[in-house]
């Protein structure tokens, strides 16, 4: 890093230990940091977001060797997948030690934890020494920021600092897997794919993220309309995509699209999307933001494939439409 970028983070981890909310970069989303043992600067988190005080948000670490600070014990489980996915686009949720406060749990007697792999964000933490606890920078429930223009354009000066890390690398919130209780479960799809996590396992059962409900506990990017832009969104499947669009605009709808296929003739509220996941996760917010900001009646977003790839990005889609509770019907493939 450059000196002015080391200054930078070290004025940072000032602000935090001064109570202060600072957002910065993680390889998933730009996250909206406060110290997590200081109770007044959970509570301006909490006001600043406008987040439900009963909605946890996840802790952030520098190093494995801290995890054991914040969780009454570490499971096999999560050992295994700590080293396997760790720094990286992974939270665990976890049995919470007793010093954690209820804001970060929302009550429960979990805690999420992640450990992230950006280099800015393992400076910050590093600097900082401490636990921060971070939702995403911006207003709850919008979409996620993956630039600090789109934090900016959020929350203004609400907060005391946004560190520039550049555009996140994934693009989408973290895979989010519940190792608590007896059977691991997968909370939030991500980036990180369902088998990828059952090799890691091996012989521990894990449930896939359909069946974990009921009991479960409550986890970011649960509800079923989240990471939504301003103006209304359709999911619309593959099959007829642009002659179904056509039809929405002969009822006198003004639409704007995000799809595989390439614009009709004339159409010029259309971004083709890349028809490869970790691209498309990539450029999915910064894609829906620039449609959001058309003025248009109606986002229409052409369904992409039910393949085990693309849960995160089809998880992210339904609730964004939303449609948050019938995420499972876009992971048959996994």
């Amino acid at each position: 890093m450059t000196e002015t970028t080391n200054m930078a983070v070290k004025e940072a981890a000032e602000l935090l230990a001064n109570g202060r909310l600072v957002a910065f970069p993680t390889e998933t989303v730009y996250g909206l940091g406060a110290d997590a043992s200081n109770d007044e600067a959970l509570e301006n988190l909490f006001k600043v977001k406008g987040r439900p005080t009963k909605h946890p948000v996840i802790v952030h670490l520098a190093e494995h060797e801290q995890v054991g600070d914040w969780c009454a014990e570490l499971p096999d489980a999560a050992i295994v997948l700590g080293k396997l996915f760790w720094p990286g686009p992974m939270t665990l949720v976890l049995k919470k030690a007793e010093h954690v406060h209820d804001m970060i749990t929302g009550g429960q007697d979990t805690v999420a934890i992640r450990i992230p792999s950006h280099p800015m964000a393992q400076e910050l933490l590093r600097e900082f020494g401490k636990g921060i606890a971070a939702p995403s920078a911006n207003k709850f429930g919008r979409l996620s920021p993956t630039s600090a223009e789109d934090v900016k354009a959020e929350l203004g000066d609400e907060i005391a600092m946004i560190l520039d890390g550049g555009p996140c690398q994934v693009g989408i919130e973290s895979t989010i897997i519940d190792v608590s209780g007896a059977v691991p479960r997968i909370l939030r799809p991500g980036i990180i794919q369902t088998e990828s996590i059952y090799v890691a396992l091996h012989e521990v059962s894990l449930e896939v993220p359909e069946a974990a409900k009921g009991d479960a506990p409550r986890v970011p990017g649960s509800m079923t309309a989240h990471y939504s832009p301003t103006t209304p969104l359709r999911l619309v499947p593959s099959d007829n995509f642009i002659k179904d669009v056509e039809q929405l605009e002969r009822e006198g709808q003004e639409v704007a699209v995000l799809s595989f296929q390439n614009a009709p003739l004339l159409q010029k509220r259309w971004i083709t999307s890349s028809r490869f996941p970790a691209h498309y996760a990539h450029t999915l917010y910064k894609n829906l933001r620039k449609l959001d900001s058309l003025g248009s009646d109606l986002i229409v977003v052409e369904q992409p494939p039910k393949e085990s790839d693309w849960e995160g990005i089809n998880d992210r889609l339904l609730r964004a439409a939303g449609m948050g509770d019938s995420a499972a019907e876009a992971c048959d493939g996994s």
